[in-house]
């Protein structure tokens, strides 16, 4: 704490700086209000504008009056954009300019500088800043160490100052609560004050707690792959929002939000999410699931969603076929298979007309193997459709003296005949003439069917190479490493080829369906996107990330996850970090640690880390709270009784609290009971659902990157979690819970929690 003088003093800049804001956002409104009235303006010159089409000069007047007028119009457009953002962010300001101060004395200096750091810039006039954006190069001072020298990178290179002061703010609508001097990156007292705060519906910004790791995140620009591995709460998702926005500043009038993609575990995430890059000003990057990626590509069929991969038991023999496809063992043989069919075994499809063959798929064959064996795929391709496109313009001309074309003519109506048309003059030399007009006019319309299929390579039959692939699949890599006999293997391919025919696809199975095409089609990937963040990577496969990267060739990626809270690759998770670094450089990649858990108190954490067979690593952040509790219930009448005293206590005391259940049917079946006691909960069915107040029900497949205030178990009995498979999906859905923590089991409760120190949660039976 810091002297009552020092506080005075601090209030009164802080008052200056509050009155400059409020100055500025006058400003800022009138200049919207200006450019307003000034686009109404335009807009009624635009409208007053006299079409002058009588001679040729006419014509370029009135088009060069509308084109100075369009970029009168786009020029004030941006300047009320501009002043609107401006606008917004200093109403952001004006309730919090800042949150720290630093002095410090830069190497020649005759004096100490004070910099306050803040949310954004503000500047009073020209280069005199009273604010500096928390993403500046000197701000990273702030973030970097302890007092004394300390160094930082600048876009000219590493400078180094004398850091005699660090200062914390917490303030309130214009007001100072507390000010602490710290030699800290930052505080406990300040961290203490943010993560003491009730969860909500949406995650919050940051910056005013970053760590010196997460710091480390945040402004990483060397590195093609930065792999940020986290313990559940460890702040590793919110580090890398920041570093989003802190790329969209570094990189500004470079980089646009455009550029950059987010892969998140569910949709639910992403509703999570959506306001923490708005908060600090930016807009939203792209943000997606991989499956909502993979589906917008083949909308004709069904991919596995997340409750189908979760719910879905398989036996030994497909497991070890997901291993194998799974594999970058794979995703290399499918590059190899790829080259092999530039020579033979490229499947197609007929091409049909009025429900006949009008380009056989042999014809097809033979025009894509006529080119010359330099060819590659994609030129392969491109020359085979320009020469279906000159068979489909030599067959017009056969087609129009067809009976067909003469009966269509003899029926048109007037309203067909004005489309035929169209602005084409209707003078012709003679009856002939304007027969053959109209019959090509006709046969150019039935045809347009045709053009499309073959502009979008409808005559590749995509469905029968995939199967072509698994069943060479035997003669590509060697079954008996993955422990698969060949019979095992023809029983998986057909159970593969009976999904297809009934529109399914696997999680597994569209990746390997998505490169195979873009591999044959000469597809080279999305190459303006500069940056792809995925979120929960421990929940991806070898063959999923190195497809993405061939995706994405000009992109760095950041991945983060957890490999504790693996739930859908269980053990691929834990050789992930030994394939990738086959995928990346190891001189350009760089991998980050974060073990110190500050979402949930010390107890909850205590009780998680010691879940897992591994769980000394993670640290507990000290933030005291209760005992995690285990209630033992007699049968489901009384477990459900469980669950409605903790939700009664938990609403009490918390905003947001979460009843997780193992599998949807669980979840449904708990939401009807308590319903029947009229206790109203809402029950997340679908990842498209959106977060909501009051108490919800969520499956545990859709609980991953959330946090609430509370958490209630549902039937954490030895039935439901038992085995090391569910030990990590069993840490994931209590990892969840900030405050408070409590299991319930219908019976006796799952073996996993007997490594826990029995002093470190509550044993409760009940009745």
């Amino acid at each position: 704490m810091v002297a009552d003088a020092e506080q005075q003093y601090e209030q009164k800049h802080l008052d200056k700086v509050i009155d400059e804001v409020k100055k500025a956002q006058e400003r800022a409104s009138k200049k919207i209000k200006t450019a307003q009235r000034d686009i109404k303006g335009i807009n009624k010159q635009i409208d007053d504008i006299h079409l002058n089409t009588t001679t040729y000069s006419g014509m370029m007047d009135t088009a060069m009056s509308f084109r100075a007028q369009q970029q009168m119009l786009d020029e004030r457009q941006n300047s009320w954009q501009h002043a609107a953002d401006q606008l917004a962010t200093l109403q952001r300001l004006e309730k919090k300019p800042y949150f720290a101060r630093i002095d410090f004395q830069e190497k020649g200096a005759t004096k100490p500088e004070s910099v306050y750091i803040g949310l954004a810039s503000f500047t009073d006039k020209p280069d005199h800043f009273l604010v500096y954006d928390w993403r500046a190069p000197i701000s990273s001072v702030y973030y970097e160490g302890k007092l004394g020298k300390v160094k930082y990178q600048t876009p000219v290179g590493e400078q180094e100052v004398d850091l005699t002061l660090k200062r914390q703010f917490q303030i309130k609508d214009g007001t100072i609560v507390t000010i602490f001097d710290t030699d800290e990156q930052v505080g406990d007292q300040m961290l203490l004050e943010a993560l003491g705060n009730h969860s909500s519906t949406k995650m919050k910004s940051i910056v005013t707690t970053i760590q010196r790791t997460q710091n480390e995140i945040i402004r990483d620009t060397k590195d093609e792959l930065l792999f940020v591995q986290g313990a559940a709460g460890s702040g590793k998702t919110a580090a890398v929002l920041q570093r989003v926005a802190w790329l969209l500043y570094r990189y500004r009038g470079n980089l646009t939000s455009s550029q950059v993609v987010l892969f998140s575990p569910n949709q639910l995430f992403n509703d999570y999410i959506d306001q923490v890059l708005p908060e600090l000003g930016e807009h939203n990057m792209v943000q997606m699931t991989y499956f909502q990626f993979a589906n917008r590509r083949v909308p004709r069929l069904h991919v596995q969603n997340l409750e189908q991969r979760f719910e879905s038991s398989q036996d030994q023999a497909s497991k070890n076929a997901q291993r194998l496809l799974t594999s970058l063992q794979y995703f290399n043989a499918t590059g190899r298979y790829a080259k092999h069919l530039g020579h033979a075994n490229m499947r197609f499809r007929n091409l049909l007309f009025n429900g006949k063959v009008f380009l056989s798929k042999d014809k097809i064959k033979e025009i894509y193997y006529s080119f010359n064996n330099n060819y590659n795929l994609g030129n392969r391709l491109d020359g085979t459709k320009e020469e279906l496109i000159k068979y489909l313009n030599r067959r017009v001309s056969s087609e129009m003296r067809k009976k067909w074309v003469e009966e269509k003519i003899q029926n048109l109506s007037k309203e067909e005949l004005d489309t035929l048309f169209n602005d084409q003059p209707r003078e012709f030399e003679n009856e002939e003439k304007e027969y053959k007009f109209l019959a090509r006019q006709i046969v150019m319309q039935a045809f347009t069917p045709i053009k499309k299929a073959i502009d979008r390579n409808q005559w590749l039959n995509i469905n029968g190479q995939y199967l072509h692939l698994l069943r060479v699949t035997p003669k590509l890599v060697n079954l008996a490493e993955y422990g698969i006999s060949d019979t095992q293997w023809q029983a998986f391919v057909d159970e593969v080829k009976d999904q297809l025919r009934a529109g399914n696809i696997s999680a597994n199975g569209i990746t390997i369906y998505l490169y195979l095409y873009d591999l044959i089609t000469g597809k080279h990937g999305q190459r303006d996107i500069r940056y792809v963040f995925i979120d929960e990577v421990q929940d991806y496969d070898a063959y999923q990330l190195a497809y993405l990267k061939y995706r994405f060739p000009r992109a760095k990626f950041t991945l983060l996850g957890d490999l504790n809270q693996a739930i859908f690759t269980h053990e691929n998770s834990r050789s992930l970090l030994q394939q990738l670094g086959t995928m990346f450089d190891p001189e350009k990649t760089k991998v980050v640690q974060l073990t110190k858990s500050y979402r949930s108190t010390k107890e909850i954490t205590d009780f998680t880390r010691h879940l897992l067979l591994d769980g000394e690593a993670i640290e507990s952040f000290a933030r005291d709270g209760e005992l995690p509790q285990v209630v033992t219930t007699s049968d489901e009448q009384a477990g459900v009784a469980a669950v409605k005293n903790a939700l009664e206590k938990y609403q009490g005391e918390h905003d947001a609290v979460a009843i997780i259940s193992k599998t949807l049917a669980d979840g449904e079946q708990l939401y009807h009971a308590l319903e029947k006691q009229n206790i109203k909960t809402t029950l997340i069915r679908t990842e498209n659902q959106r977060l909501v107040k009051g108490p919800i029900i969520v499956p545990s497949y859709l609980a991953k990157g959330l946090e609430f205030d509370a958490v209630i178990v549902w039937n954490a009995n030895e039935h439901q979690y038992h085995g090391d498979d569910e030990r990590q999906l069993l840490y994931t859905i209590c990892s969840r819970a900030m405050h408070a923590l409590t299991l319930v089991a219908v019976g006796q409760p799952t073996s996993l929690i007997d490594q826990v120190p029995a002093d470190e949660y509550q044993r409760i039976n009940s009745k």
